[in-house]
Parts: structure tokens; sequence; C-alpha cells
């Protein structure tokens, strides 16, 4: 990952509706939920929260889709493991081990 991306996601994440809409995609899994669930969960009205779910689709950490009538959003799971190892790419100077970072994540930096 380059920095401009990680850049435009740390943007997209820098809003506390938006982050809130991500933490959610990301407890829900890979079935995601309905735009009308998180709207109705987080008490975001449906203008706004179009806003919302399109700067975080734009910044390449949820994915829409359709199931019917309705449209589901979903996190992109890939993307955020990317901004992980974007931030931890050069941990404990090349040692992430010593920052404490679970096992999983420090043999995808050292890979």
């Amino acid at each position: 990952m380059d920095t401009q991306m990680a850049v435009k996601m740390f943007a997209a994440l820098a809003h506390e509706n938006r982050l809130a809409v991500f933490r959610m995609l990301v407890k829900a899994g890979p079935q995601g939920k309905s735009a009308g669930e998180i709207g109705a969960e987080l008490g975001i009205v449906p203008s706004t929260l179009s806003f919302h779910l399109s700067a975080l689709e734009g910044a390449g950490l949820v994915q829409s889709m359709r199931a019917g009538r309705y449209m589901c959003y979903g996190v992109r799971p890939q993307a955020i493991g990317s901004l992980l190892d974007f931030l931890t790419d050069d941990c404990c100077g090349g040692h992430p081990e010593r920052c404490g970072l679970p096992m999983d994540r420090v043999t995808k930096a050292s890979a």
C-alpha cells in the first residue's frame, strides 16, 4: 500500500459516524448490514449515512452489495489487512514481535 492510499483510508475513518459505521461492519462480518439497519442502529438519517458510506467505499474500506431491494455494505478485509501492514511494516526497527503484535501480524509483516 502506498502512503496516499493510507492517508485516504485514515481520512475516511477520521469522522465519528464513519468510524462507528466501519466498526459496526467489522463486527457484522462478511454478510454486512443493510443501509437501513446501519442507520437505525446508529441513529443516522439516510442522506447523511449515504454520504458516510460513500466516503468509506471510496477509500476502499467497505463494499456495497445489492440484496434484493436493499443495499448492503460490508468491510473489505483485505483493505484492513493492508492498512495494518502499512502501519506495522517497520515496527520496532523491523522486529514487530518486540512491539507486542499478535503473531499472525508478525509473520505477515516479516514475510
